[in-house]
């Protein structure tokens, strides 16, 4: 008997049915939004390791070999003049910092049509 089912199953008509789509033409849309915001600081310090010192002026005698204590003269005394003497040790000479931040707003629309 066992034999027999399968047997009798060969005999049996097959039918299928076609696979047809619902539709016959379609749209798809999609909205993307982004949003990238990035925080830049930026420190930048510049180090003196030795020692520097610099005279100027106008109408002032200035020795051939300048330095600090140094006996300095006028030229023309009574007229006008201009002195200056600047003395930089080793440390920190100079020191900048900036923060900046950038905001990229970003908006993307995509549409795709498909027909049958």
């Amino acid at each position: 008997m066992k034999y027999l089912i399968p047997l009798l199953l060969l005999g049996l008509p097959v039918h299928s049915a076609s696979v047809v789509p619902n539709f016959t033409r379609g749209t798809v849309s999609s909205e993307t939004t982004s949003r990238t915001e990035v925080t830049e600081i930026i420190r930048q310090v510049e180090y003196s390791t030795g020692s520097s010192y610099t005279v100027t002026g106008t109408n002032i005698n200035i020795p051939s070999n300048p330095k600090m204590g140094a006996n300095y003269t006028m030229i023309n005394p009574g007229e006008p003049f201009q002195f200056s003497e600047t003395l930089l040790g080793p440390g920190i000479s100079s020191e900048t910092q900036i923060e900046r931040t950038t905001i990229i707003d970003s908006f993307t629309t995509s549409i795709s049509v498909f027909t049958q």
